[in-house]
């Protein structure tokens, strides 16, 4: 009798294991967990509060730090491939945007990962960013606006700045004034939560 319980628990293991739809997290270092320590990173923090509550989905990672908008373009397909994602949570930009790019191809690079992901089946969540207004006014301007725009041509959910209420805060980064401190990887779950919570129907 013991036997068989410990048999059937291995099977519906199993079954919810492979039942479980994956969430990816596509972005830069800003995502990849740069400089933290192990565990800490706003990605990682979301997939346990996914499994606290008993969320079917688990998160993977594919962010890579130094990543633009075309290194992502370029493998977004065996991405997509490799981890069949039922939803795509899509944070690039920022180097892009930190090397002064051309802000159209910056955008044509976005729309078109996006537009690959769809095609696959996965639902969308594009994460805008922003830029210091030290590389002009005008760019910072635009950098910010193609975010909004991208996704009301896409159709798709926008967070609309993924450092919202800390970027000003210099005790929130870490040394290199750049990328955020473990002290902000909760703040950061949080603005992504309040746009990703309803499409993956997770309160």
């Amino acid at each position: 009798m013991l036997f068989r319980s410990l048999i059937l628990s291995c099977l519906l293991f199993a079954a919810t294991h492979a039942s479980a739809a994956t969430l990816m997290v596509y972005g830069d270092s800003l995502s990849a967990g740069y400089g933290l320590p192990r565990g800490t990173d706003w990605v990682h923090l979301l997939a346990q509060r996914l499994q606290a509550k008993k969320s079917d989905y688990k998160v993977v990672n594919a962010s890579i730090s130094g990543e633009t908008t075309l290194g992502g373009l370029k493998r977004i397909d065996a991405a997509l491939r490799d981890h069949r994602p039922a939803v795509t949570v899509l944070a690039l930009g920022a180097n892009d945007g930190l090397r002064g790019a051309d802000l159209a191809a910056m955008r044509t690079n976005l729309e078109r990962i996006i537009d690959a992901a769809q095609r696959a089946g996965s639902r969308v969540v594009l994460v805008g960013m922003r830029i210091p207004p030290n590389y002009g006014t005008a760019y910072a301007e635009r950098f910010q606006a193609s975010f909004g725009d991208i996704a009301r041509s896409r159709r798709v959910p926008l967070v609309p700045f993924l450092l919202e209420g800390f970027a000003d805060r210099e005790s929130y980064f870490q040394a290199d004034n750049l990328h955020p401190a473990p002290a902000a990887q909760p703040l950061m779950l949080e603005t992504v939560w309040k746009t990703l919570a309803p499409v993956i129907k997770v309160k």
